[in-house]
């Protein structure tokens, strides 16, 4: 059975899932944040601390702020965070699914999820970064109504833009999902 999960306290949380969802993400991390490290393993667990004080100490404790995560049968199998910007409107980041889970459609179940829940709130716009080179996840994005609407993604949270990322959206309002340029 799957089974999707909108999160919004640090509660809620399973550290150990979540850290094997990322951990492919967190092993490449490794040369980033410690190049040249003979201590893997230490750096590693240094990775997985610090992703999890930023969950709880800063992304969950902005309100309006949701970790969703899609569960089958007790696996936590893809996951993405939602940072609310401001009423209606989200920027999406840190889309993953675990590596024995890609290519079944996870990730497009999750992101469907995802816009469904909102859809029920009223009109709302998501925006998005991802690297060019990332055609899975542009063609997830893609196939779940998501437009790229620009040639240097913008972040957001940092208000910096890109050129190594496309800019994408996807919009709903009311009955009807539109993409467009952003305004």
């Amino acid at each position: 059975m799957i089974m999707l999960y909108r999160m919004e306290k640090y509660s809620q949380i399973n550290a150990g899932k979540l850290m094997d969802l990322y951990q492919e993400g967190n092993l490449e991390n490794i040369d980033y944040f410690y190049p040249g490290t003979d201590d893997r393993k230490g750096a590693l667990k240094q990775i997985e601390k610090n992703f999890l004080e930023f969950v709880e100490k800063d992304f969950l404790a902005k309100p309006g702020n949701t970790y969703w995560i899609l569960e089958e049968e007790g696996a936590w199998v893809s996951a993405l965070r939602l940072s609310r910007i401001e009423d209606g409107f989200y920027y999406m980041e840190a889309l993953e699914t675990h590596p024995r889970y890609r290519r079944k459609g996870y990730g497009i179940k999750l992101l469907q999820g995802v816009i469904e829940a909102l859809k029920e709130e009223g009109s709302f716009k998501i925006c998005d970064c991802v690297w060019k080179r990332n055609t899975p996840s542009l063609a997830v994005h893609e196939k779940c109504g998501f437009g790229i609407v620009s040639e240097r993604g913008m972040d957001y949270i940092h208000g910096e833009a890109d050129e190594n990322n496309y800019g994408l959206q996807y919009m709903y309002e009311g009955n009807a999902s539109i993409n467009r340029l952003f305004s």
